[in-house]
Formats: C-alpha cells, structure tokens, sequence
C-alpha cells in the first residue's frame, strides 16, 4: 500500500510558518511500517538548490537512510535545513514504498553574503577559508544573514584561534564596506589583545604624504581591525590619489605581519596601492537635463581642458550641480557621472544623465515645541512664501543662522532643533517641520 503526503514550510529568519496541512495527524503507512507507523528510511534526496548538491546537503537533514523514523522525524529534519540560514524555502512530501520511507525535500537558496575576516592577524584568509571548509561542509565561501550554518562557522573560528593559543569568542555581524559599499558578514575576534604598530604603504605618494602621516595617529596604537584600516585608506587616503588625478586607484587588500606574544602582540600593516595613470581633464557632456541648459551648467564646471583631472574637485563640480538644482525647487535630481578614459592621451571626459524628477513648491511651516512668542519669531523670519518654489538653500541657511537670529533678544534658547522636509512629489509641494526642543 503507498500513503503520499506533501507539506511546505516557509522561514523568515528562524520562525515556521505553515503553509499547508499537518503532519501530525498522518501516520507513515507502508507494509514496512511497524504496529506504531514508525517506518524505515529507504532514501533522502533534496532538490532545488543551484548551489549545494543533494548529497551535500542531505547530512544535516539528521537523517540516515535505513533507520527508523516517525512523522516527527522528517517534520523535524525540515526545520533543520530551514535553520541552516542558506534556504529561503523548504519544502517536503515522502512516499511509503515496499522498501521504506522515501523523503524528499524541496529548497530554495536564501541570499547569502560574503565573508570578512575583521582582526585574524594570525591566519591569511586563505587559511581561514581553508579551515571553515574542513569543518562546515556546507560552507562555499559565503554566509548566511543568520542561522545554525553561522553559528558553525563561529565555533569553527573559535577552534582555529585555540591552535595558535588564543582563547577569544568570535561574534558575527552584517555590516557595509566603507570603501566598496557592500553588505558582508563580518567575523571579529572579541577582545584580541593585538593593536596596530604601523601601516607600510607600497605607494611612494601615500609613504611621503605629510597629511597622511599626520592622521596615523587615528589608527596607529589602535585595536587590529582591518575595518578601521580600510576606511582609512577611504577616508584619508584615497582623497590625496584623487585630488592628484590618480582617478583609477586601487587599493589591494591589507595584510597583516604580527610580532609579540599574546596580550601583547603588535601588528604592522602592509597595505598595497596601484595609483594607476594620472589624467588630465577633456570635458563634460550633458543629458537628461531639460530645466537647466547645458551652458548653465558648463558654467558650474571649474576645471578646462588640459587641467589636472582633480577628483576632488570634480566630486565638488557635481555637488555644484546638485545645489543648482536644489536652489531651483528640484530636490529628488539625481546625477549619473560615468568616466570615459582615453587611457593613451591620460585624459578623462565625463558623461553626465541627470533625471530631474518634480519642482517643488512651499507647503506648511509646521513648528512644535514653541512658546507664542517664539514661534511669531520664527515665522516672522521664515523666508519663503507658501506656494512660492521651494530654495533648499534658504531652508539650510534658515537652519544655520536663521533661527538663532529670529531668538536674540529671548532670555532662553533651545538646546535641539530637529528639521525634516516632508515631501509629497504627487502634489509637488515640501513641508518643513521644525522641532524645538
């Protein structure tokens, strides 16, 4: 006699939701069956995945073809892959067949992230890698947001520092690059004990800079992090390649050279650069832009052809355009600027898409926190009239000077104010919220 029962299941972080039926009031029916519905297990086969092999997965089901296992068993082994953190789904139905149980699960892979080893000065990320896949056999490099599979690579981490004699906790967190912007699962050892001694740039331009050297101090004796290390080189380094035309830098990934003992263990950091060609600038071309000609905005363009292609300087041209913009009613415009090298001339043209988006137009002046007199003051020296196009550059005047101003004279002042613009782009029209405080 064959019995098929499908169910699904469905995993927000680590909460069951189901979706169809129960499993508990169905007994595993086959002539294999003992007298209590228990059944043995023929076969587990997982299907779905792009990533991960059925028989790479099927170890953390918890089942193993041949034993005996009930209705709870499998119920049981699908919130174990659920758990795992790397499916976003998971699906399962069995058959009762004259040789046993056949089980059969359906997943989905979740997103997964990337990994980032924070302060492990004592293994290459190699090693790290090398040592996560030996003891988590589902690891392939990456990590989930949260989940049983993180917790093995944690404890697995945990393991690894014990060989070198350091005995830390290892904690986990989702957390974005400072200089690619990506979201990663970082690993950090907790209380390492090891600090930084000193940073070797490979660059002469990072090795000779004397701002550079003068903000070493911001990392320098500091705890070993190559987070902290990284948005230094975002931070205080990149901006002298840039405003030097380096505009193609790279910066390679920092390692680290460890000395000491542990609890007083010092790290030196080598970090490579490729500057790359310096480029002169060749120009800008404009499009989408419709509310501002392109003569007006060549006019917001301080650099001439043949110029050094000061990337700081660049960056300042297109915060010119945006404040233009802003200063015409147009707060939601949005600026693509692609750089097209002509890496034979060492020049750079830059083509620039602006979407405009709406014009905004003054709506309300909503004020809390304000005594009668105070607030008589504060409308009295607003600038903009309702209806009138909204200047975003009056509104952060107001804010910088404005209200301090309309209070001299009071015999109190406010230690807060916060502001919000509250746009509507159907009706085109922003209202600002003053909260005094």
């Amino acid at each position: 006699m064959r019995f098929r029962f499908s169910a699904s299941r469905a995993f927000t972080g680590l909460t069951t939701v189901v979706f169809a039926g129960s499993l508990l009031s169905l007994p595993l029916l086959a002539q294999n069956s003992d007298a209590s519905g228990n059944g043995k297990l023929e076969s587990v086969r997982i299907t779905g995945s792009v990533k991960y092999r059925s028989e790479q997965i099927a170890p953390a089901t918890g089942l193993t073809p041949g034993a005996t296992i009930t209705k709870y068993d499998l119920q049981n082994a699908a919130d174990r892959l659920a758990a795992l953190g790397i499916f976003a789904t998971v699906q399962y139905r069995f058959a009762t067949e004259d040789a046993g149980v056949r089980a059969e699960y359906q997943v989905t892979d979740a997103p997964v992230l990337q990994v980032w080893f924070d302060n492990f000065p004592w293994f290459t990320d190699d090693e790290l890698n090398a040592a996560l896949k030996r003891a988590v056999p589902l690891f392939d490099g990456t990590a989930p947001e949260r989940g049983s599979l993180l917790h093995e690579m944690t404890n697995a981490l945990v393991s690894l520092l014990g060989t070198r004699g350091v005995n830390s906790s290892v904690s986990s967190s989702v957390v974005i690059t400072p200089a690619g912007n990506l979201r990663v699962q970082q690993f950090h050892v907790e209380n390492a004990g090891v600090k930084i001694a000193d940073i070797e740039f490979s660059d002469p331009l990072a090795q000779g800079d004397r701002g550079i050297r003068q903000r070493l101090t911001d990392v320098v004796g500091q705890p070993y992090s190559r987070t902290l290390v990284e948005l230094f080189e975002f931070e205080q380094v990149r901006p002298v390649y840039l405003s030097h035309a380096f505009l193609r830098v790279r910066f390679g990934a920092a390692s680290a050279r460890i000395t000491g003992s542990a609890g007083d263990a010092r790290v030196t950091v080598v970090a490579p650069i490729e500057p790359g060609p310096a480029f002169a600038w060749n120009g800008v071309t404009w499009s989408g832009n419709s509310v501002v000609s392109s003569p007006e905005l060549n006019g917001l363009v301080t650099l001439r052809p043949g110029d050094s292609a000061d990337g700081m300087r660049i960056e300042s041209m297109w915060n010119n355009v945006r404040e233009d913009y802003a200063h015409r009613g147009y707060l939601d415009a949005t600026f693509d600027a692609k750089p097209e090298f002509d890496d034979s001339a060492k020049r750079v043209t830059y083509a620039v898409s602006i979407t405009e988006g709406p014009q905004y137009h003054m709506g309300k002046l909503v004020l809390t926190g304000l005594s009668i007199e105070g607030e008589r003051r504060i409308r009295a020296g607003w600038a903009i009239a309702g209806g009138a196009v909204f200047d975003e550059s009056v509104y952060e005047q107001f804010a910088a000077t404005g209200i301090k101003e309309a209070f001299n004279g009071l015999p109190f002042h406010y230690e807060r104010v916060g502001r919000f613009l509250q746009k509507d782009p159907k009706t085109g029209t922003v209202d600002v919220l003053l909260d005094f405080q």
